[in-house]
């Protein structure tokens, strides 16, 4: 089932992710784990759906739905100081009075350049922030509204890419047929420009769309300069597929390389993007679907690779069935991958009084030499340590996880955390 925040809010929110059942105990691995803010103080920010973005000194930078001055929303930044307090900077209120056409409702995680410069989408359009000795300057650099985009309307539903030039990449257009596109935006002399990528079903076969439909999420580079991404809908099953574009002389064109399957013998529904390693698998999440039976039936959602064998076809491997609630279910947002190749990730379920269901889980997963891969809760929320993530987690060059939670905490309005695994 397709969820939006925009259409149920919080409090319903982990209801549509998971569904209740019972379950046995499990083991938690021993971390650390810290709250780094805390939101719904003043004129803070509240309701955090981003993820948050690191940069090169080692801050932390995310959006919020609401609060700020205006309770529109905020861009926020957090430092960690000399006595180890992490301090919250607010960047951006929006919408303001008397200047509302900056939108609001920030549900995507930040992308960040090598100068600094900071990338998100907000309702009216895709916005640039820029540092400056005077603070940071805010600007529209591509509206919505026209056919040529629409705003999001699910957290991560059109994260940002950057590549080494500060070309933007993402599925922010509707394309050709109106089933979705893959857009590319470029810095030039008279502003920045929009180029039309890929169109999905435009040449749909007996009113099915073989390429996939309604793009979403963020996209991947692999190591050849090649896209990677997932469909909402569409495939020969009608529940999505894995997509990569290959950059030809003569263009974009598109492979799909996995059909998501609506059976326990997969997962479907892949609602966060893609991941490539080194060597060009691919991994990602889907929200239902895979083996674990433990949610009314339909599974609790699954982690799955995908591999190219020597045949040039790609091959799924299902490296984990989301069995029950306790154990984290319905996984949400984009994975993050460490040098030594371990996963990590976000799920609703685990305890706490969050709609009955738990209050969500930070799990890692690590493969051994044989192929397994193992499956640890790194952390259960509670609720006041913050509630329902939804946003996949960042690394950093130590090993530390970073992550929001969209509710919870002292106030009830999220958190920024770190978990130290």
């Amino acid at each position: 089932m397709r969820w939006s925040p925009l259409l149920f809010g919080v409090p319903a929110l982990l209801a549509i992710l998971v569904r209740i059942s019972t379950v046995p105990p499990y083991a938690q691995a021993a971390n650390t784990y810290k709250v780094l803010h805390a939101f719904g103080k003043g004129k803070d920010g509240a309701g955090v759906f981003s993820g948050v973005a690191l940069n090169s000194k080692g801050n932390l930078y995310g959006a919020t739905t609401g609060g700020g001055a205006y309770g529109e929303g905020t861009v926020f930044e957090l430092a960690s100081g000399s006595d180890g307090q992490w301090r919250e900077a607010i960047l951006h209120n929006f919408c303001r009075p008397d200047h509302c056409d900056d939108g609001g409702l920030v549900w995507d995680t930040p992308a960040l350049d090598s100068k600094g410069n900071l990338y998100d989408v907000s309702s009216a359009g895709i916005f640039q922030m820029t540092p400056g000795t005077r603070g940071w300057s805010f600007r529209l650099i591509h509206g919505f509204g026209a056919e040529s985009a629409l705003p999001p309307d699910e957290p991560g539903l059109s994260d940002l890419l950057l590549d080494a030039a500060g070309n933007l990449y993402g599925t922010f257009g509707v394309g050709k047929n109106y089933y979705g596109a893959v857009g590319e935006l470029s810095p030039g002399t008279h502003g920045w420009e929009e180029k039309n990528l890929f169109d999905f079903c435009l040449h749909p076969r007996n009113g099915v769309c073989l390429s996939g439909s309604d793009p979403g999420y963020r996209l991947a580079w692999d190591t050849t300069g090649n896209l990677y991404g997932v469909t909402l809908e569409g495939g020969l099953n009608t529940s999505g597929v894995v997509y990569r574009l290959e950059h030809t002389t003569g263009g974009w064109k598109e492979r799909v390389l996995h059909n998501f399957r609506s059976s326990a013998s997969d997962g479907y529904y892949p609602y966060t993007g893609p991941i490539v390693d080194r060597i060009g698998n691919v991994y990602g999440t889907t929200q239902e679907g895979g083996g674990g039976g433990g949610c009314h039936g339909e599974g609790c959602g699954a982690v799955y690779k995908l591999s190219r064998g020597a045949d040039g076809r790609w091959v799924e491997t299902i490296l984990y069935n989301f069995p029950t609630l306790k154990d984290g279910a319905g996984p949400s947002g984009t994975l993050a991958m460490d040098p030594a190749g371990n996963l990590y990730g976000v799920a609703g379920g685990g305890i706490g009084p969050c709609g009955g269901g738990g209050c969500g889980v930070v799990y890692k997963m690590t493969p051994d030499s044989n192929g397994k891969w193992t499956y640890t809760v790194l952390h259960r929320f509670i609720g006041t340590d913050g509630a329902l993530p939804v946003a996949g987690p960042t690394l950093d060059d130590k090993g530390k996880v970073y992550g929001t939670t969209t509710t919870g905490g002292p106030s009830g309005y999220g958190v920024v955390f770190e978990i130290m695994p």
